[in-house]
């Protein structure tokens, strides 16, 4: 008898736990017609500053353009520098090089995938060496787990540079009990569906308790608009979410923090049924995740990787060519001495299913799976 395939991630078992409650979210959006800024958009962006602590809270279309748009509302430019991790999704450079500033490739660590504050000072040092003006760091809350912000904001500070959390997997994290979203000058994230809190499109949101920020950002999300669509007093986007997908968000929040819990459960079962075999994922003190991604490091990633498939496990890899290996990204500097450490990484990650739905008969099959092949 062949066993039922196993998804990457269970949005069905989440859809049909929701049930009739988005529906009717969705009806009352198709039903009510304001498809564009509708009565839920305020809704949600109030419902999300509550839930995290910060005071403004700014939703629009994507998590790249959450990102984008601080960098927008700042006035980042042609000579400008901003540090961002090597190994981590190209959105987190892409916006630096949409506004014409030069993103500095900076390595991680290799036991909690994120920024590496000591490689991040001597990028910074490098940088202003170089002629470049660093402005801004970017880090990534990789795989879920917030930065290690006590050591890097510091270092941002002392230098003159304002802090942006990329916090597209991590939103429902915490770091010393200090909610994502509450660190730096604003925190960008993301509502794609496969992150831990997805809508079912594209979405994304800024946070800040900037007071000054915030207005700026809400005309850039706009058009720029000034005091009417029709006045336009900066560059702007079409960066707004629609009415639809923040009725979803509205419900998916409801049960965030029981997916949360699921989901550090799973985790934590990963790790005591893997140690074994596998460099299993290592919090920093202090923090919790939101566990966006179940990821271990192996020595023989294609043995394993095959092994799964051959067993009907999926597997991902997030990600196997750093930033500064890109093709579109090769002409952008990496700090001094490169990024060796997210190379390695590169080469030796690989994920596991990760959702809040996944059963512990399930979970178990690919225990085994993974402990057999890692132990052959």
């Amino acid at each position: 008898m062949t066993a039922a395939p196993i998804p990457f991630i269970d949005l069905k078992t989440q859809r049909a736990r929701m049930g009739a409650a988005v529906d009717e979210a969705i009806l009352k959006v198709v039903n009510h017609g304001a498809y564009i800024m509708g009565p839920e958009v305020a809704e949600l962006e109030k419902q999300l500053g509550a839930f995290c602590g910060a005071k403004h809270v700014l939703s629009c279309a994507n998590g790249t353009d959450a990102l984008g748009l601080v960098l927008m509302a700042k006035g980042v430019g042609p000579g400008d520098a901003v540090f961002v991790p090597a190994f981590t999704f190209v959105a987190t450079a892409e916006v630096v090089a949409w506004v014409g500033a030069t993103p500095v490739f900076v390595d991680v660590l290799e036991d909690t995938f994120n920024m590496d504050p000591a490689h991040l000072a001597a990028s910074i040092k490098w940088a202003r060496e170089s002629g470049l003006r660093p402005v801004a760091v970017i880090p990534v809350d990789l795989f879920g787990q917030p930065a290690d912000y006590a050591a890097i904001l510091p270092i941002a500070e002392a230098e003159g540079l304002w802090l942006m959390s990329d916090a597209a997997q991590s939103f429902g994290a915490k770091l010393n009990n200090r909610s994502v979203g509450t660190y730096g000058l604003a925190t960008a994230t993301s509502f794609f569906p496969a992150k831990p809190l997805g809508c079912y499109g594209d979405g994304g949101a800024v946070f800040t308790d900037d007071d000054e920020l915030i207005e700026v950002l809400r005309s850039v999300r706009i058009h720029g608009q000034g005091t009417d669509k029709y006045e336009n007093v900066r560059i702007g986007i079409n960066g707004r979410l629609d009415t639809m997908q923040a009725a979803v968000l509205l419900e998916k929040l409801k049960i965030f923090p029981d997916e949360i819990e699921a989901r550090d459960r799973i985790a934590n079962r990963y790790n005591a049924g893997l140690a074994e075999v596998a460099r299993v994922p290592r919090l920093i003190a202090g923090a919790t995740s939101v566990w966006a991604q179940y990821t271990l490091l192996f020595e023989d990633r294609a043995k394993i990787a095959a092994a799964c498939k051959d067993a009907g496990v999926p597997t991902a890899i997030y990600y196997p060519i750093p930033l500064s290996h890109q093709l579109g990204y090769k002409h952008y500097p990496a700090g001094p001495g490169g990024v060796p450490v997210s190379e390695k990484l590169a080469g030796k990650v690989l994920s596991l299913p990760m959702h809040p739905y996944l059963a512990p008969e399930v979970q178990d099959r690919i225990i085994d799976v993974v402990v057999s092949a890692a132990k052959h």
